[in-house]
């Protein structure tokens, strides 16, 4: 009994001890190929890296914040390669970290083309599955019967990666936060119809822009939503710059060249067209009411005496004469 609980024991060392020296030898090739094929890394990625916000949101078209500072190293520009989260400050930095000019750039925030709250678009059908707007999307046209309108099902909230975006309880609408939103256009991408469109905030973030994503006919895009746009033009004849198309129905205001005038604003029959950050109108002031006219003074003078009629002249006795 004793020999055998001998034998087992050295097999048991032998077997360890070979382990060991595989390892050991494995442990000196791989040392030996990390060597033989280490690629030098330029030092300027991480420098970069560290100046990148680490979402990994991909609204750069990159493969996360590294590829994008691999890609920056690689070309030694900016150009194309510009995190669109990422503050002015930082990319100034990685332009010097680059040796190129930052140039400028345009701040952008998304906006959520469709006013189809419960008011507006009423439930005419009752959802109750995943939710999920992809899903809900290969299913049906959506509560309010909308077939271009935001489902609210929250995919752009799950998308966002700096918690700028959430669905509100009373309109079932997605409200983006501008103070957190940068533009990267992620919700965007996560959004099936399209509600969602990324533009530039504008001067004082002020910007005009069609609110409604619906391309139906008129009177089937009223039926579904009383804030949809029909189409109808007027717009287009408003604006003094022609910034603004309608196509499939649908009409759209192109941020390079509106000049926010807000006359399209005014001129749209169904409020369709929105203006954000703008100063509430100016009410204007009533016309001052006409002063009463001074009375004329009554002159103290007489009436002239009107002239009395003269007497009539008596007629002259003629005397007959008659000869003797």
């Amino acid at each position: 009994m004793n020999v055998l609980l001998a034998v087992e024991v050295a097999i048991l060392w032998k077997a360890m001890l070979i382990l060991f020296i595989i390892g050991i030898l494995a442990a000196v090739v791989l040392y030996f190929i990390a060597k033989k094929f280490h690629v030098e890394e330029d030092p300027r990625i991480d420098e970069i890296c560290a100046l990148l916000p680490g979402a990994n949101c991909g609204g750069c078209g990159y493969a996360g914040c590294r590829n994008l500072a691999e890609t920056a190293v690689k070309r030694g520009t900016m150009e194309g390669c510009t995190c669109p989260g990422n503050t002015k400050e930082n990319n100034a930095k990685i332009a010097q970290i680059l040796g190129v000019d930052a140039g400028e750039t345009v701040p952008k925030v998304a906006v959520v083309r469709c006013q189809g709250s419960c008011t507006n678009s009423p439930a005419k059908v009752s959802y109750d599955a995943a939710e999920s707007c992809f899903f809900a999307n290969s299913l049906f046209a959506g509560e309010g019967l909308c077939p271009n309108g935001c489902l609210g099902c929250g995919d752009c909230v799950h998308a966002c990666n700096f918690h700028a975006i959430h669905i509100d309880p009373e309109t079932k609408l997605p409200v983006v936060d501008e103070t957190k939103c940068v533009g990267c256009g992620v919700c965007a991408k996560s959004c099936p119809r399209g509600v969602i469109e990324v533009r530039p905030k504008g001067l004082k973030d002020r910007r005009v822009y069609v609110a409604c994503n619906n391309k139906e006919k008129g009177a089937v895009a009223m039926k579904n939503c009383k804030a949809a746009c029909i189409g109808c033009g007027k717009c287009v004849k408003a604006c003094p710059f022609e910034a603004i198309t309608v196509e499939n129905n649908l009409a759209y205001i192109d941020p390079a060249k509106c000049k926010m005038c807000r006359k399209c604003v005014a001129e749209c029959p169904k409020n369709a067209i929105v203006a954000v950050n703008f100063p509430a109108p100016v009410a204007p002031k009533p016309a001052p009411a006409p002063k009463p006219e001074a009375p004329k003074a009554e002159t103290d003078k007489p009436a002239a005496a009107e002239p009395k009629p003269e007497a009539p002249a008596a007629p002259e006795k003629t005397e007959n004469t008659q000869p003797e």
